[in-house]
């Protein structure tokens, strides 16, 4: 979609109490739009974002609610891709059905890139990670590159800073495909797609339409193009990550740069030193690890996988319930020192379990209790496999509170 957005009504609708409707908002405004922002949170909640924004003649706010005018006296609607099931929603019904243009930020970023120079990465687990391996990687060889899509902060005020040859990393979300789709289908040049397992299923309605969408990076592809996908049985030394799974992110990370062009050795080098990303088998304290970005059971067994001796971590899980299977959550029980469940889902897990775990309201009690029964040697692990939606705003609030109490409960005595 290419709208030349001078003068034009334009509903963004969500901008989100952690910034997702910023970017596009201002870029929007930098356009010469006239913008309504609407969101279903008070402008107490959205204050700061509110604030960024400032004052602007062509800017209004329509917060608290949505209201249905919103949505068809414009010209362009600009989604959140996080609204669930769109297809039933009401306001982006209303305005489909008066012929309103309904797009989001990722149509608007990557039609207005140079498809020969994206890399797009989605999969289940590890998109973040091997998205961020790959832009280690083509820096390290020297390459121009930027980091975007679902990892981070709009690329839209960026575009007009490329330079004709750089490279854009986008990682792809699951309902980023789903929009890109139903408006036309769009692929990277380069596509990785890491793993597929059953996830948000409460929002595409079931685990096949959820992989349908993974598979759409490269429903566009043309010839000439790449399609890579993780093999699970390769691997890859001397990185400054955990686990087996990075060895397979890094692997397909390193095929994704060679097609791009850069240097092997270099590219290799960029990825051994990657240190990892937050929230991601993140060592916070002596011996306990934050994995909060641990949403799916089976992101959980390749972080318990990631230790030598499992018998000596204490884990952490449980959370907002997505509607996808819990067994393989529950059968860490019978490998771990100890299991706490938290959260929406912690009747569930302990139920499925063939070991005890101990149910907990909240993370501070998990924290807390785990503290009492680790002993020398013993690692804390927060890997919940599920979201945050229950208890927390999402999960890096979740990843943050887990770093605030280990440093508080367990100083640097109590775990060697």
């Amino acid at each position: 979609m290419d709208v030349n957005f001078q003068g034009k009504r334009v509903t963004v609708m969500g901008l989100g109490r952690f910034g997702g409707g910023l970017g596009v908002t201002k870029w929007l405004l930098k356009q010469g739009a006239e913008v309504l922002v609407t969101d279903v949170a008070q402008e107490s909640a959205l204050s700061l974002q509110i604030a960024e924004l400032g004052t602007h003649a062509r800017l209004q706010f329509a917060l608290g609610e949505h209201r249905v005018e919103d949505f068809t006296n414009t010209d362009v609607v600009v989604v959140n891709p996080a609204v669930p099931t769109p297809w039933n929603n009401k306001f982006l019904q209303a305005a489909w059905e008066v012929g309103v243009i309904v797009t989001t930020e990722i149509e608007l970023v990557v039609k207005r890139l140079e498809r020969k120079n994206v890399i797009g990465v989605t999969g289940t687990s590890g998109k973040s990670t091997t998205a961020s391996m790959i832009h280690a990687a083509l820096c390290s060889a020297g390459k121009r590159c930027r980091l975007g899509g679902n990892i981070g902060g709009s690329l839209l005020g960026d575009l007009s800073t490329l330079q004709k040859d750089e490279l854009v990393v986008l990682e792809l979300s699951s309902a980023m495909l789903w929009w890109l789709d139903r408006n036309g289908g769009w692929s990277p040049r380069i596509a990785v797609l890491t793993t597929v397992e059953p996830n948000h299923i409460d929002w595409h309605g079931s685990f096949e339409a959820y992989k349908k969408c993974k598979e759409l990076l490269f429903v566009h592809q043309t010839e000439g193009d790449t399609a890579l996908t993780q093999d699970s049985d390769s691997s890859f030394e001397g990185l400054a990550v955990l686990g087996k799974h990075n060895e397979r992110n890094a692997a397909v990370a390193l095929l994704a740069v060679v097609a791009a062009g850069a240097e092997l050795n270099l590219a290799r080098v960029g990825i051994q030193q990657f240190c990892g990303l937050p929230h991601r088998l993140q060592l916070v304290h002596h011996r306990c690890y934050n994995d909060s970005k641990s949403t799916t059971p089976s992101a959980t067994k390749l972080a318990v996988d990631s230790f030598d001796d499992p018998s000596k971590v204490h884990l952490i899980v449980g959370g907002y319930d997505k509607k996808v299977d819990l067994r393989v959550l529950a059968n860490q029980s019978k490998r771990v020192a100890r299991m706490y469940a938290i959260g929406a889902t912690q009747k569930a897990i302990a139920a499925l379990a063939t070991s005890d775990v101990d149910c907990f309201d909240s993370l501070e009690s998990a924290v807390t209790t785990a503290k009492q029964n680790m002993e020398d040697g013993d690692v804390l692990l927060l890997s919940p496999g599920c979201a945050s939606w229950d208890q927390f705003e999402n999960y890096e609030q979740r990843g943050n509170l887990f770093c605030e109490l280990v440093r508080e409960v367990l100083p640097t005595q109590q775990v060697r």
